[in-house]
């Protein structure tokens, strides 16, 4: 069953290489008076701008940056590759930040910019408005990921620190063309949550992204310099001049996990909210269909109670192993993964447990119930050898699991 589920995680990875999804939209490049700027950002940042460069007119002038995060970050010719943090925004990042920006304002009507976008390009980049310090914006993303937001919220916030997210980058770009080519790491593929929306319009006003910290009843907590930006009124802009393609979701993956499997259903592409619920969810599925495999999509959030390490991917595994040890389920296991090939700031995609892991915990001399407590899956996870291990992937299209029996005969 290992083998069987590391497989269909395979699959679910390479429907959603980044090269193989931009290429068809490159084709026919028209050859232009200026330069190509080519601006790359996510964690599948190399791949999309290599294929840019490789499907450029002949003898096309360009500049290209890419910024990617540092297990992602690899030498391209011509290019200007910078590696920066992720989940949480560093120095690198902000200097990356600086730097599409310096390039994007050389942009003239001649020109044409390609904004090749995938997931995690919202903590890659950083560029804070005046008056707010990276050290601040990362303090607002501790905050909101202790709160349990979700993807879209998180987002809502951040675009209205930036001056890049929520448009800024198309904004900037201005009098250029800017054509936007997006993997999608986000349930729904709402371009606007996507790395927050660099192309597009913001989310929400800057009053929604107040209100919205005052409802989780942190908005007390942020920054001096947070709440005084937010207190103010968001300017006006000009409307956002951009056009925007969507080239792989969450959605292509799922279905390719499905023409993998044998005797496959997908439940849902859209496993959001709470660890806990998703955990119930998917037990309650396997309940009611024993004898297929079961594919879910998604991207859960875990409440921050602990210390301990992990991520969203691990904790879910751990939970519904700890569920299914109290259930009749006969053999089973599940796999939970990111298809970044990284959970957390950890090394691990997730998990990949079965009817066996809890006793294995036990037997390490670990207490599963206080390691789910402290929120240290991987700990948990490590003991019973059940992680889940693939190195970065160079792509990003949020998470995936698949729950499965053992095949007859």
């Amino acid at each position: 069953m290992r083998e069987r589920a590391v497989k269909l995680f395979d699959a679910a990875v390479k429907a959603a290489d980044p090269a193989t999804a931009l290429r068809p939209h490159l084709t026919g490049l028209p050859t232009i008076t200026g330069r190509y700027v080519l601006i790359s950002i996510g964690k599948a940042a190399c791949a999309m701008i290599e294929e840019a460069i490789a499907n450029l007119p002949s003898g096309a002038s360009f500049k290209a940056i890419a910024v990617t995060n540092y297990e992602n970050a690899r030498d391209i010719e011509n290019c200007t590759v910078m590696a920066a943090g992720h989940p949480v925004p560093d120095e690198n990042g902000h200097a990356a930040g600086r730097a599409v920006i310096d390039l994007l304002q050389t942009a003239t009507s001649n020109d044409v910019v390609l904004a090749l976008i995938s997931g995690g390009g919202s903590a890659l980049l950083p560029a804070p408005i005046n008056g707010v310090s990276l050290a601040d914006k990362a303090e607002v993303s501790r905050i909101l990921l202790g709160a349990g937001v979700d993807i879209t919220e998180m987002n809502m916030v951040r675009q209205q620190l930036s001056r890049l997210k929520g448009g800024g980058m198309a904004r900037l770009a201005r009098p250029a063309n800017l054509h936007g080519y997006i993997l999608s790491d986000v349930i729904g593929d709402d371009l606007r949550v996507i790395a927050s929306g660099p192309t597009v319009a913001p989310i929400a006003s800057r009053s929604a992204a107040r209100d919205l910290l005052t409802n989780l009843n942190v908005f007390d907590q942020m920054p001096a310099s947070v709440q005084n930006a937010l207190k103010v009124n968001e300017p006006e802009t000009a409307p956002i001049n951009a056009e925007n393609t969507l080239i792989g979701s969450n959605g292509h993956s799922l279905r390719a996990m499905l023409a993998a499997s044998d005797g496959g259903v997908i439940i849902t592409d859209s496993l959001t909210g709470d660890v806990a619920d998703a955990a119930e969810y998917i037990l309650q599925s396997a309940l009611n269909n024993p004898s297929k495999t079961l594919i879910f999509g998604g991207e859960t959030t875990v409440t921050i109670r602990g210390d301990g390490k992990g991520g969203r991917n691990q904790e879910l595994a751990l939970r519904v192993a700890m569920l299914a040890e109290k259930a009749d389920l006969g053999d089973w296991l599940f796999l939970s993964g990111g298809t970044d090939g990284r959970d957390g700031p950890t090394d691990a995609a997730g998990g990949i447990v079965d009817k066996h892991t809890v006793q294995r915990i036990r037997d390490a001399g670990e207490n599963p119930e206080a390691l789910l407590a402290n929120n240290d899956s991987y700990a948990a996870l490590q003991a019973a050898q059940d992680l889940l291990m693939t190195g970065a992937t160079g792509t990003n299209v949020a998470d995936v699991q698949v729950f499965l029996r053992p095949t007859k005969g």
